[in-house]
């Protein structure tokens, strides 16, 4: 599976730079489904293929607000040669609403 379809670069499109806004709207989530890694994704830039958003690997105080790359969550390879996968089911939230600990 694709992680990016073009339904959602267009709502990347549509929304923008979000830099501004206190609670950005996140549009996607990227998952390892054979570990740890969950990916947020506030903004896209189709040009060099990079996002902006919220990356938690352990769930602690090393999360953070960030730059990850399209092609290294294409790349990444875990046991069994399963790969990142995006949550089918997640739908757009405001940060605040998924990034509890950030915003209490």
């Amino acid at each position: 599976m694709k992680l990016l379809n073009n339904k959602l670069l267009k709502k990347f499109a549509k929304i923008g730079c979000q830099e501004d806004n206190p609670d950005p709207l996140i549009i996607a989530k990227f998952f390892n489904p054979t570990g740890a890694g969950t990916w947020y994704a506030t903004e896209f830039n189709p040009k060099d293929k990079m996002f902006f958003g919220y990356v938690s690997i352990f769930g602690d105080e090393n999360d953070e607000w960030g730059y990850f790359s399209l092609t290294e969550l294409e790349n990444l390879k875990g046991p069994y040669g399963l790969g990142i996968e995006r949550d089918l089911y997640f739908s757009p939230k405001k940060a605040s609403q998924v990034i509890k600990k950030v915003y209490d």
